[in-house]
């Protein structure tokens, strides 16, 4: 016996069984004194809950829903607005972070300057409070009759934000999105098996010009018998009709989530740009290349490689950031939650399935951004520690 106590490693083995069973004990107590708790209370635990009717309605819906569906599908569609809120932001978040990022390290003083402006503003001033001011520009926007038109096919109006549709199956938007995402990780898997040979580069060029094709091939035989192909919004009496609304308390929060967190991926993708190193950009010029060849084939990819782990933590903040829409009404994961916890009762149960939503979603995304991570590493380029 003296022999196993002077072994380290046995040591180790029998403290942490021993710290285990602590911890397991202590959650065994907490449930069964919760149970008695709830008991003496007179309340049920459970999710059978799930099953029944809600018996009220909220503002805005992915999906087709009534008074009469249950719980469990209106926690399927406050998932749904949820992921449509948070992909919107996270977006447009993108796409204005990356030019912030260039602005920000312009040689043009001025705008350097105004990038440095839009950062320290948005940047510093809480998510809730731009989410908020948002949406009373958007609530005050003018009447349907009045409404600002883009081209006359998006119109801007205090009801919401009107724009075309394609009159196509949900499903076979599914399906185009699966195959784009499998063709982006088939691209890397296959230039690795055939080692940026010519042939790998064809059939590259070959895959892009039929995708197009494939899709719009999915959505003609997708399409709803007797309609338009693509539904166009126009004002008939003293609102629109067709298309797609965008209704306010949505448009208000993409808003505020793409301005706030394109400040802080600006900031990302500026890091990201300065960290190349300045010899592989003098290389560049040394063997005759132009500024913009240097940008898109040296400094950009890298940089890219670059910035992937923290616009990963980005991306994930941002998801998060969506619960804020409770205070502007719209009918996220969250709200939905709220409201269920105070018309059935089931806290515990309902926010249990809160946070595993959230876990899920956020591990997803982070399981998406770091496999493209993986895939576009180049190999020995990082240190290892």
């Amino acid at each position: 016996m003296g022999s196993f106590l002077r072994n380290r490693k046995f040591r180790e083995i029998v403290f942490q069984a021993f710290v285990l069973s602590a911890v397991a004990a202590l959650l065994v107590a907490m449930v069964m004194s919760t149970r008695a708790s709830l008991e003496a209370q007179s309340l049920t635990t459970g999710f059978g809950f799930l099953e029944r009717s809600t018996g009220w309605d909220f503002s805005f819906s992915v999906l087709p829903y009534s008074i009469s569906d249950t719980y469990k599908k209106t926690m399927l569609i406050g998932i749904l607005n949820t992921l449509l809120l948070g992909f919107l932001g996270i977006f447009l978040a993108t796409l204005v972070g990356i030019l912030v990022g260039l602005v920000r390290t312009s040689k043009n003083t001025l705008f350097a300057m105004l990038g440095t402006v839009y950062v320290e503003t948005f940047r510093n001033v809480p998510l809730i409070l731009q989410a908020l001011f948002w949406y009373s520009v958007v609530a005050h926007l003018p009447k349907p009759r009045a409404a600002i038109s883009l081209a006359d096919t998006v119109f801007l109006s205090g009801r919401g934000v009107y724009f075309p549709v394609l009159n196509i199956a949900i499903w076979s938007v599914a399906i185009m999105l699966i195959l784009f995402i499998a063709w982006l990780f088939f691209l890397p898997w296959l230039r690795n098996k055939m080692n940026y040979s010519a042939s790998f580069y064809a059939i590259k060029k070959v895959g892009w010009v039929l995708l197009p094709i494939i899709f719009i091939a999915i959505g003609y035989f997708a399409r709803i018998p007797e309609t338009p192909l693509v539904d166009m919004p126009a004002l008939k009496g003293l609102n629109f009709r067709g298309g797609m609304r965008m209704p306010p308390e949505l448009s208000a929060l993409v808003i505020a989530i793409a301005l706030y967190g394109g400040a802080y991926i600006g900031e990302v993708v500026r890091a990201g740009l300065m960290s190349v190193p300045k010899g592989q950009i003098e290389a560049g010029f040394v063997n005759g290349l132009k500024s913009r060849h240097i940008f898109t084939r040296i400094r950009l990819p890298l940089a890219i490689r670059a910035v992937l782990p923290s616009l990963t933590n980005q991306y994930v903040q941002l998801m998060k950031a969506t619960t804020i829409g409770l205070v502007v009404g719209f009918s996220d994961f969250f709200m939905i939650i709220s409201t269920s916890i105070n018309q059935s009762g089931q806290t515990l149960e309902l926010l249990a399935i809160l946070m595993g939503g959230f876990l899920l979603i956020n591990l997803s995304v982070a399981f998406v951004m770091n496999s493209i991570n993986n895939k576009i590493a180049i190999k020995g380029y990082e240190v290892k520690s």
